[in-house]
């Protein structure tokens, strides 16, 4: 296994199984070898193959660094915890019994390692009738209040602090009460907060139009209000701290694969896997840097990655252990897996294409298009002797036109910080943060990161020097350094200097072929307007996005990945959306599944 002293590092911290001392007693060949013997055990229900000849494909798979599960998995695969899941989709009920088995079930899912995501939706609002006591209702915002306070006492599986996704719909009637709740970031710090936006939002807002605010609780409706006016007011506060993101709700549910088992209300930390209530899902990412040979992509290696890789998800949901009883039901009703990609920038440069390039947005397209296919038809091939999933019958692939599948969806795209890390490749899709930069983590340390790509095209371009790179650390790109030519300036573009609206269309570009959603961060300049962050919003819809998240640099006082400054300057500190499951600290917009997001200021 052919990993960074970085990669070492964070194995060593987070992954690799420690005695009573705290002294490591794995090596990171050993846990792979680890994960791949366990999750190979699922072939024991099946009865096809052997469970030493797929432990030896899994394994061979995560050792060339080709593909990398979830942390959860990473960390729990063949011990006593056994949590494998990342993703978990909680009902809030409105009801204080109901209000506090989601605390309850969300303390045992932090405990497992695993994220949680809820909507608020469901709560009567601030001012509200309440029949039992003759008194009033707080609301939802309230109530989020004891669901961060619960989550600060609890460490993910002993390692990290609990992140959450709350969400609340446009047309409820606290809305503007929640938009500006993170306002202050000393408040709500185990949360990441998004507004579900819904398609008659939308119109009013492209009409200049009032809608219609519904209490929940009688479903009737108690008043109107101006869409720009809620809009103006999301735009504020994203503008002035990155909260709250958007999730298009209605644009989800259009896409839910199964209907008539409930709607989708919330989604993971991250916003790039919608659930079901009590749902959860197991992610895994490609790493598209290790498909480039001699300047083209080794499709046939890719696709047989991609089969491999979705038995290997497929596998996961046997041999998980369920925090709930509950969560393992659907789960298993639905077994939705999420397999995404990692790597993105490091093809391109592999590729000679520029990130901000159509050239990029074909490519995007292309290879998205091919794993979705690759994963479809391999999920079909599990179908043919394990059986569809159990809610396929009334699901929308149950109509004639579909091959049967084994698994309700495939295919997510999440941010991968730490097993990209792991991987020495760039973040899930998103551009380079930085040619180099210093990255903050868990014991206060820092690690520096330099483009690997970049210094082997110094050396043989006969321009790398030791002052260069110093110049680099120092700035993060390579503007205004003359000596080096302007193809290569493009082809080592940073995320700072490729404009709102490509960010948007690399996203989109993406989840036209991905089942559950996409992260990824639109990177704005510390000078960016009001109007760039509303514009970004609205190209987001247009281009059917599922949700979307922008981050102005500096807009957090502590940020993940820095780039050092000479001493009489500030620094700047660069934008993760990529820490993923180092450690979910203060402002932790991050999943639990090697996915990261944003808004933490810390791993």
């Amino acid at each position: 296994m052919e990993i960074s002293q970085n990669a070492r590092n964070v194995l060593e911290k987070r992954y690799l199984i420690k005695d009573i001392n705290g002294n490591v007693c794995e090596t990171p060949e050993q846990l792979l070898s680890r994960v791949a013997h366990n999750i190979a055990q699922a072939e024991q229900i099946y009865g096809k193959y052997s469970v030493d000849e797929i432990e030896q494909k899994f394994f061979e798979l995560m050792d060339r660094l080709e593909f990398l599960p979830n942390s959860p998995t990473l960390m729990n695969a063949g011990r006593e915890l056994q949590q494998l899941a990342a993703c978990f989709g909680l009902p809030v009920e409105d009801s204080i019994e109901g209000i506090f088995d989601a605390v309850k079930y969300a303390a045992l899912i932090h405990k497992s390692g695993g994220g949680t995501g809820f909507s608020f939706s469901r709560l009567r609002p601030k001012g509200d009738v309440v029949s039992t006591t003759n008194g009033v209702a707080s609301g939802p915002v309230s109530f989020m209040k004891v669901f961060n306070a619960a989550t600060e006492e609890i460490k993910q599986g002993g390692t990290r602090k609990g992140a959450n996704m709350g969400i609340l719909r446009v047309d409820h009637p606290d809305i503007l009460e929640f938009i500006s709740a993170k306002r202050d970031t000393a408040h709500f710090t185990n949360f990441n907060f998004s507004v579900a936006i819904t398609d008659d939002f939308m119109e009013a807002l492209a009409n200049n139009l009032t809608y219609q605010l519904i209490n929940p609780r009688t479903k009737m409706p108690v008043g109107n209000i101006s869409a720009n006016k809620v809009f103006e007011h999301i735009v504020e506060n994203a503008w002035l701290t990155g909260e709250p993101g958007i999730v298009y709700i209605d644009q989800i549910n259009q896409h839910n694969p199964t209907p008539l088992i409930a709607k989708i209300e919330s989604t993971n930390p991250c916003g790039e896997q919608p659930l079901l209530p009590f749902e959860s899902c197991t992610l895994g990412s490609i790493n598209l840097a290790r498909f480039v040979d001699d300047g083209a992509i080794d499709w046939d290696r890719l696709s047989y990655v991609v089969h491999t890789a979705v038995h290997f998800l497929d596998n996961v949901i046997d041999v998980n252990k369920y925090p709930l009883p509950q969560i393992e039901t659907i789960t298993k009703a639905n077994r939705k897996i999420g397999l995404g990609v990692m790597g993105f920038a490091d093809m391109l440069i592999q590729l000679g294409i520029s990130y901000e390039s159509d050239e990029a947005l074909n490519v995007a397209e292309r290879v998205m298009e091919f794993i979705h296919q690759a994963a479809r038809k391999a999920s079909s091939e599990l179908a043919e002797w394990r059986g569809e999933f159990p809610n396929y019958i009334g699901s929308i692939y149950d109509n004639g036109q579909y091959s049967k599948l084994r698994n309700a969806t495939l295919t997510t795209i999440a941010p991968t910080g730490t097993i990209s890390m792991i991987a020495n490749c760039s973040s899930g899709i998103e551009p380079l943060y930085a040619v180099a930069y210093e990255r903050n983590v868990l014991d206060k340390s820092t690690m520096v990161e330099l483009n690997p790509y970049f210094e082997k095209a110094a050396k043989t371009h006969g321009f790398y020097s030791q002052q260069l790179m110093d110049t680099i650390i120092k700035q993060g790109n390579l503007a205004g350094i003359s000596y080096i030519n302007e193809e290569i300036r493009k082809l080592y573009i940073t995320a700072h200097e490729i404009s709102p609206e490509f960010h948007v269309r690399i996203q989109a570009a993406f989840q036209k072929y991905t089942d559950n959603a996409v992260s990824k961060t639109v990177n704005l300049s510390i000078s960016a307007s009001r109007e760039q962050v509303a514009e970004v919003f609205k190209l987001a819809y247009q281009l059917q996005c599922k949700g979307i998240t922008v981050y102005r640099d500096g807009s957090r006082a502590n940020q993940v990945l820095t780039v050092v400054q000479p001493a009489n300057q500030t620094d700047t500190v660069i934008d993760t959306h990529a820490v993923d499951e180092i450690d979910i600290a203060k402002e932790a917009r991050i999943d639990i599944a090697g996915l990261d997001c944003p808004r933490c200021t810390d791993t």
